[in-house]
């Protein structure tokens, strides 16, 4: 049976936190490494962090935008789906270079993308402007001891 859990919260960055800890308590019944955790909440929290910081720029909202998370457990396969409805990203081949950034002007390194293909065994990114982003990373739970 394929487990799943779906999660939905304003993007601010506190919720960061929480969002991390929600997919690796998840993530718990598949028994994984200590390791094997931490690079899960890292993947989590750059794809959060993504969200909050790039897909809506504008920080005057009446009520907070959203984020949506939603993880899926099959076997060993924990899949994990970060998405937003924000601004969207033009050229993701290009947003999936390390030290890409779009606020060189603000201590952003460029090196969110580049950490979540590091600590995932698979990363995936849907965007196009003004239509949002979709980051769509799988972990495979024990394949180092498989």
């Amino acid at each position: 049976m394929k487990n799943y859990l779906k999660l939905t919260f304003p993007a601010l960055s506190e919720n960061e936190s929480f969002a991390r800890n929600a997919v690796a308590a998840f993530a718990v019944r598949a028994n994984p490494t200590v390791e094997e955790t931490e690079d899960l909440k890292t993947a989590v929290s750059e794809a959060v962090t993504n969200a909050v910081v790039h897909a809506y720029p504008q920080k005057d909202f009446d009520a907070p935008p959203e984020i949506h998370i939603e993880a899926d457990l099959c076997g060993n396969a924990l899949t994990v789906t970060v998405r937003d409805e924000g601004v969207g990203i033009a050229d993701v081949e290009a947003a999936l270079q390390p030290f890409f950034t779009t606020k060189e002007d603000d201590e952003r390194s460029g090196m969110g993308f580049t950490l979540m293909q590091s600590f995932t065994d698979g990363l995936t990114v849907t965007s196009a402007p003004g239509a949002g982003t979709a980051v769509r990373m799988i972990k495979f739970i024990g394949a180092k001891n498989a």
